[in-house]
C-alpha cells in the first residue's frame, strides 16, 4: 500500500518505511534549494548544528564536482569518436530499430548542455544512440 504513486513502502508494521522511486534524482540545483529551504525554515531558537551545516556544504561541493566530472567525461567521450566509424540507431526511424553507419565528423554542444555528433553529414546524433565504434 503506497500513498505516493510511483513509490513503494515496506515494513510499515515495524514502524520503518522504505520509499523507493527510481525516477527521483537530486541534482546540484535541487540540493542547494533544499539546503536553503532547510536553513530558512529552521527554528531560530534551535539552529542547525555547525558541524551538520559543514557536512551538508561538503556534500553539496561533492555533488557539484561529480556533476562537473560527468560533463567533462561526456565531452571527452564524444570528442574521442571524431574520425571513427560508428553504428547508431537512426533517429529518423520511429520504431528506433533501424541503424545507420558513418564516420563522426564533428561534435556540437546543444542548447541543453548535451553533446551531439555529426556523422557522415547527418547532424544531431546523440552519443547515447551509438551502438558500435570502430
Amino acid at each position: 500500500m503506497s500513498a505516493i504513486p510511483g513509490t513503494s513502502a515496506t515494513s510499515l508494521a515495524s514502524g520503518s518505511t522504505n520509499v523507493q522511486n527510481e525516477k527521483a534524482m537530486l541534482d546540484k540545483d535541487g540540493f542547494l534549494k533544499m539546503l536553503v529551504a532547510q536553513m530558512t525554515q529552521q527554528d531560530p531558537s534551535s539552529p542547525m548544528d555547525a558541524s551538520q551545516q559543514t557536512q551538508q556544504m561538503a556534500s553539496f561541493t561533492m555533488v557539484e564536482q561529480i556533476t562537473n566530472m560527468t560533463a567533462d567525461n561526456a565531452k571527452s567521450a564524444a570528442v574521442g569518436m571524431i574520425g571513427h566509424d560508428v553504428t547508431y540507431i537512426d533517429p529518423a526511424d520511429p520504431n528506433k530499430t533501424a541503424t545507420a553507419t558513418g564516420t563522426v565528423e564533428s561534435v556540437s554542444l546543444a542548447k541543453d548542455g548535451s553533446y551531439t555528433l555529426t556523422v557522415s553529414g547527418t547532424p544531431g546524433i546523440k552519443p547515447e544512440s551509438i551502438t558500435q565504434v570502430a
